[in-house]
């Protein structure tokens, strides 16, 4: 178990008014599996994801990440852990468009003070894994949208994170390239990766370990299965 949730929940103050973002939650997210959380837009997705993320705290309930108690947890602790323990994709790739591609991908490890010679290394075996070292010197504007979201992978993938999360990262690509990103996330999650996908699209429910579904802040678990 990389992640839980016990009793969660996330209110925004509007004015005179609170907004619920997810109601109390009880969840755990685990090494070795898919986990998609699926619902409309609205439903909370974003805001479960934004709390498994270490980017929020709770407003009421209690979390877990990694062992450690994020609810007492200062900015700075918040920061390192997302820094070294989790990964992000998001669906705008989010890459740095005056960067080449290693450059992108090496952007993390800088961030953690690693020496540039092992970083390299690193950035190789991630780029390697996607299937996209031919493509290293090759500026974001120069790659289709699946190549992006590859290179975004890799880049999520350098730090070596338990945790590796999703944020609607199938939204830009076609067919082909929906089926080549997931297929690598469920490889990730089979290698051990806890990998969660947010997303409203019913396509990516063949790649799931399991199924969270997100409906006016209320979590369900609508699947548990092997595939």
């Amino acid at each position: 178990m990389i992640a839980k949730l016990e009793k969660v929940s996330k209110a925004y103050s509007i004015g005179d008014q609170t907004l619920i973002a997810l109601q109390p939650t009880d969840l755990e997210v685990r090494e070795g599996e898919l986990m998609l959380i699926i619902g409309p837009s609205g439903s909370g997705k974003t805001t479960l994801l934004s709390l498994l993320g270490c980017v929020i705290y709770p407003s009421e309930g209690k979390l877990w990440v990694d062992g450690n108690f994020v609810n007492e947890m200062g900015q700075k602790q918040l920061s390192a852990l997302r820094l070294n323990t989790i990964g992000f994709i998001f669906q705008n790739f989010n890459l740095l468009a005056p960067l080449n591609a290693q450059q992108n991908v090496l952007m993390p490890l800088q961030l953690m003070g690693h020496d540039k010679k092992s970083s390299l290394v690193k950035v190789e075996q991630a780029l390697t894994l996607v299937g996209m070292l031919d493509r290293k010197n090759n500026l974001p504007k120069q790659l289709s949208g699946g190549q992006q979201q590859r290179i975004a992978i890799a880049r999520a993938l350098v730090t070596d994170p338990k945790l590796i999360l999703c944020d609607e990262p199938t939204a830009s690509l076609d067919k082909d390239a929906l089926r080549i990103v997931m297929t690598e996330l469920r490889s990730l999650a089979e290698r051990g990766k806890a990998v969660a996908v947010v997303t409203h699209d019913p396509r990516l429910k063949e790649y799931a370990h399991r199924i969270i579904e997100v409906n006016n802040g209320v979590v369900t678990e609508t699947l548990d299965f092997e595939q």
